[in-house]
């Protein structure tokens, strides 16, 4: 049956993109050689068009600097890219069903799926079938759906969810600790 830890709150919520990456950065300094020299956005309003909703500042800005990568061989963060937006959409769309699949059998925590108002969006995932995901009422904050069926939500941005998670500022409830090793895929 599922459960719901609580919610962690970081000790001040990163508002402003690029200081989201700078931290990010810090946290993972392997990530840094992989950072494009120039931002390459993709095609936001294709894939906002086809979501309904305009994605978070920080995410948007990480997929315009970086390529998908994958930390510590368990958090995969799969990021649109130019002239691969419908990879990523349909990415979101197979994660999306697995959310589906949870509301329909009454394993969301009462969250339902997105395009549902405030409802839950897939962003990325672990190897060992962790979901992490917004939910999307304002302010938006990440959701984690453990494997364990053990749900938890962090008022924070998904950038900065990731770099407190590595750096150790976020008790990973339900989760390993993550390393900083990265693995990029382009």
């Amino acid at each position: 049956m599922e459960h719901l830890i609580g919610t962690q709150h970081p000790p001040h919520r990163l508002t402003d993109p690029a200081e989201t990456i700078t931290v990010l950065e810090a946290a993972v300094p392997g990530l840094l050689r992989h950072r494009r020299t120039a931002p390459e956005p993709p095609d936001w309003a294709r894939i906002e068009g086809a979501l309904g909703l305009r994605l978070p500042p920080d995410f948007r800005l990480l997929a315009e600097l970086y390529p998908t990568f994958v930390l510590a061989g368990f958090l995969h963060v799969p990021l649109p890219a130019p002239a691969h937006e419908s990879r990523w959409l349909d990415g979101v769309d197979h994660e999306l069903e697995i959310v589906r699949d949870w509301w329909e059998d009454g394993s969301s925590i009462g969250l339902s799926p997105h395009p549902a108002p405030g409802g839950l969006l897939p962003w990325a995932s672990s190897y060992s079938g962790d979901v992490f995901l917004w939910t999307t009422d304002e302010p938006w904050r990440v959701t984690v759906a453990s494997r364990n069926l053990e749900w938890w939500h962090y008022s924070g941005g998904a950038v900065q969810f990731v770099a407190e998670w590595v750096s150790g500022g976020l008790e990973p409830w339900a989760l390993p600790e993550l390393g900083a090793a990265v693995q990029v895929f382009r």
